[in-house]
């Protein structure tokens, strides 16, 4: 390999690597890559003379710093001034239009990356540092680290760029790198980051190269800074285009607007994205466009008078750990619940948030008294994300596990897995009575209409059912009994019960409510054994030899069905009339139906059916049908309003069908 084809080799490498990492938009397979950047590999491990700084295969080869070293910016980094409200917002406006003596003005909007602000310096296309913003005027030199960021060129793309330009931006880590860096940690047994943007920060500060680049960060370009030696477009918009040309990611979301008010309607736009964007934002910047109107307005103390930081409400906050209680759930799990002192996170107010198990509490080291960072994304439940350990008082009380429900008072019981803790009084505990029924009652289960959650809380509460059996006991009279309940609302319900006692048999089982077994296990367990006497006498071996069902779902089930009382209550729902639909089908009856083994998963809206109906249907016919996309399934049932199933089954080639193309392939 000559010079030429040695540099050609890299320009291809370097284009490839723009497209895949920048664009979106790779053009060959990841084999192809992988085959020429071997190629370039073996051939400089032939001829280490040859090897640049700036040679796709030295991202990642540095060995580790002592220590880092400062850099002093060129032009500071300043702050920006923040903005709460729409208020604020037009304030910054008006303030700008008796500065600059004019009635419009254009905006550029990019979303506020929750990362760290970065400098980047290059000289004749090629980066000589990367450093972090410091004080402003001083930071930290994490060259080596930047280096193995795939999202930042070593060499600029194109032969227009100035001889010197320092281009600044944010250093993120994506929401799918957090998430697998915390698993990963999670399974080491070592501690979690608290959010995205600590795991970059901390990610910058390693002083090995191959730890920052285990880490999968990206680096998104926000504005250049000193430049010399060439010419630069006239304003901001067309400056973050030209960058990208140089090989920089560009926010997608970026836009160019005109007046404050479209500013605002982009906020509310961009709020509503927030959740579903594969980074975290705190926040949007809006900056004038015009360089020239940016040079007349000039800075105030650290900040430009041409930017402001329009804030969302803040997703992390800190408070007080002032209690923690036990609730009793609907299968008799025991979760804690955090107390909180109340605060302002997330635009809610929080008091309350979820600590799931003892492990998540030993796993946070917390204590009645901490103080704790709490985290509130969109309409996620809040979470304790982290105690402040150096902050506690020692008066500070550890939290146990109590010995006994706090419903019921019977025992508390550790399943095999050592997480789950349960109540053992399933058919004492009013806790469990309550949601036990709501669960029998509900649509999955044996769908009994207009027996809603208040109405079942009234009935167990003037005691005139005492278990899911008392449902069939009850006349229009006890019911005329109940608020608000008039003789012809009573016999509607009397009725729907009446209607419910002719179910399936997969029905059935959800409704009992055995522990871990949702639909599609209650339909297994249904076309497996045939009937609920032959499911009943289920060993765990004959359970774990099915397909899906693991050892702790079988000693669920096992345990369920061998409880005397268990027996006793489906035999009296059984002697009160309930019967279901025979899920019997002969080898002749299998092999002509329609759709016999295909595999479906249905999204969006449908036009002329329910998706529980759609189901229904494909069943019927011989389809199984799934809940997620994956290379496995045969077709996609799309309707109105499809989303990301549609998109990753297009992805996969899957082929998608409407409700006609069902219709006409089971006709």
């Amino acid at each position: 390999m000559n010079q030429l084809e040695l540099t050609e080799l890299k320009n291809k490498i370097n284009t490839y690597n723009y497209q895949y990492y920048v664009q979106d938009e790779p053009s060959v397979p990841d084999a192809e890559f992988d085959r020429l950047f071997n190629q370039l590999k073996t051939f400089e491990q032939e001829n280490p003379h040859l090897i640049t700084e700036e040679s796709p295969t030295q991202r990642v080869g540095a060995s580790p710093l002592s220590h880092f070293e400062q850099i002093e910016h060129k032009i500071s980094m300043l702050s920006l001034d923040n903005a709460f409200n729409e208020q604020d917002l037009q304030d910054f406006e008006q303030r700008l239009f008796s500065k600059l003596g004019q009635s419009q003005i254009n905006y550029v909007a990019e979303p506020k990356l929750d990362g760290v602000a970065v400098s980047l310096f290059y000289k004749q296309g090629k980066l000589q540092y990367g450093a972090t913003r410091g004080d402003g005027k001083i930071g930290e030199d994490i060259t080596h680290n930047v280096r193995t960021i795939n999202s930042i060129p070593l060499t600029l793309l194109g032969d227009d760029f100035p001889d010197e330009l320092e281009v600044r931006g944010e250093i993120y880590m994506p929401k799918r790198s957090f998430e697998s860096l915390n698993q990963q940690a999670q399974a080491a047994g070592e501690k979690q980051f608290v959010n995205p943007r600590n795991a970059a920060s901390g990610s910058l500060r390693q002083l090995d190269p191959k730890i920052s680049a285990s880490r999968k960060l990206s680096m998104c370009a926000y504005s250049l800074g000193y430049f010399s030696g060439g010419e630069l477009p006239d304003n901001h918009y067309s400056a973050l285009k030209e960058l990208r040309c140089w090989g920089f990611l560009i926010n997608k979301e970026m836009e160019l607007l005109t007046g404050i008010e479209s500013c605002i309607t982009y906020c509310t736009k961009l709020a509503e994205k927030r959740n579903n964007l594969d980074y975290e934002i705190d926040g949007i910047v809006f900056k004038v466009n015009n360089f020239k109107q940016q040079e007349s307005l000039g800075f105030v103390s650290r900040a430009p008078r041409w930017a402001i930081a329009y804030k969302f409400p803040a997703q992390e906050e800190m408070t007080t750990l002032l209690a923690v209680d036990f609730q009793v759930g609907r299968t008799g799990a025991i979760t804690p619940v955090a107390r909180l002192k109340p605060i302002f996170v997330g635009g809610v107010t929080v008091s309350n948030a979820t600590l799931h198990n003892m492990d998540e509490i030993k796993r946070l080291d917390l204590r009645i008294g901490d103080q704790v960072i709490i985290r509130r994304a969109g309409d996620v439940i809040p979470k304790v994300v982290k105690s402040i350990v150096e902050n506690r008082a020692a008066e500070n009380v550890s939290i146990e596990l109590p010995q006994y429900c706090p419903v019921c008072q019977s025992p508390i019981e550790i399943e095999a897995s050592g997480v789950i803790a349960r109540c053992s009084g399933t058919l004492v505990c009013s806790a469990q009575l309550k949601e036990s029924i709501k669960h029998f009652a509900s649509r999955k289960a044996l769908n009994i209409d207009g027996l809603g959650d208040k109405l079942i809380e009234q009935l167990v509460d003037k005691e005139l059912i005492e278990d899911v059996t008392g449902l069939f006991t009850l006349d229009v009279k006890n019911l005329t009994l109940l608020e608000r309940m008039g003789d012809k609302s009573a016999a509607k319900i009397i009725s729907a019960i009446n209607a419910s006692k002719h179910t399936t048999l997969n029905c059935f089982i959800y409704a009992l409510g055995v522990p871990e077994v949702g639909e599609t296990t209650a339909e297994l367990l249904a076309n497996h054994f045939m009937d609920i006497a032959t499911l009943c006498e289920a060993s765990e071996d004959d359970l774990i030899a099915l397909n899906d069902i693991g050892p702790v779902v079988a000693h669920n089930i096992r345990t369920f069905f061998s409880h005397p009382a268990t027996l006793s209550k489906i035999k009296q729902l059984l002697n009160y009339g309930l019967t279901f639909e025979s899920f019997e089908q002969d080898a002749a009856s299998l092999n002509d139906l329609k759709l016999n083994d295909m595999k479906f998963v249905i999204t969006g809206t449908l036009s002329e059916m329910s998706r529980d109906e759609m189901k229904l249907l494909l069943k019927k016919h011989g389809a199984k049908v799934l809940s997620s996309v994956s290379k496995n399934i045969d077709y996609l049932v799309a309707g109105e309003s499809a989303g990301s199933k549609l998109d990753k089954a297009q992805k996969l080639n899957i082929k998608v069908l409407s409700l006609t193309d069902v219709l006409e392939m089971i006709a």
